[in-house]
C-alpha cells in the first residue's frame, strides 16, 4: 500500500459563467488536493526492483470566484470547494546501493471531476533516492520476538 498526497496549483481562467457570481475570473490559480491510495506488485531481481500500482483517490478542488462591490470599490474573492474522486496508476523501478535505493517512477492520475469543463489528467515523473528501511524493520521484528526478517537476511527458524 502506497499513499500519495498531491498538492497542485494551476493557472485558471474561468470560461464558464457561474449563476451565483456576476463576474468571471481572468487570471487566477485553482488548487487541487488529492490523497491517493494504491496497491500493487513488486518483483525483486537481485539489486533491481520493478513495480506497478493502481488505486483510488479522494480530494478537493478549489476554484476562485469574484464578487464586485462597486459601491465599496471592492472585489471580494471566494473559493468554491468541491470533493472529487480519482484513480491512480503507474510503474517504477529502483536499484539498491548500500543503504539506499535510486528510483524512477512514472505515474498517471485521472480526476473524475472536470474543472471548467476541462478534464484533469496528471502525469508524474519522480526520480530520487529512497532509504532502505528493511534493516529498521528487522530490528523491530527482533524486539517484538518474531523469527525471520523483512530484508531476507535472517532466516526464519522452523
Amino acid at each position: 500500500m502506497s499513499p500519495t498526497l498531491y498538492t497542485l496549483s494551476f493557472k485558471y481562467k474561468q470560461r464558464l459563467p457561474d449563476p451565483n457570481f456576476a463576474y468571471r475570473i481572468e487570471d487566477a490559480n485553482t488548487n487541487f488536493y488529492t490523497f491517493a491510495f494504491s496497491g500493487g506488485v513488486r518483483k525483486q531481481m537481485r539489486r533491481l526492483n520493478v513495480y506497478g500500482f493502481l488505486g483510488p483517490g479522494i480530494g478537493l478542488t478549489s476554484e476562485p470566484r469574484a464578487n464586485v462591490m462597486a459601491d465599496q470599490k471592492l472585489v471580494k474573492m471566494e473559493n468554491i470547494n468541491r470533493f472529487n474522486l480519482s484513480s491512480k496508476l503507474g510503474a517504477g523501478a529502483d536499484y539498491k546501493f548500500n543503504g539506499f535505493f535510486l528510483g524512477l517512477e512514472l505515474g498517471y492520475l485521472h480526476n473524475f471531476r472536470k474543472i471548467q469543463d476541462t478534464p484533469v489528467n496528471i502525469f508524474t515523473v519522480m526520480i530520487g533516492l529512497k532509504s532502505d528501511i528493511t534493516q529498521i524493520g528487522d530490528r523491530v521484528i527482533d524486539v517484538i520476538g518474531i523469527d525471520g526478517s523483512i530484508s531476507g537476511k535472517k532466516k526464519k527458524i522452523v
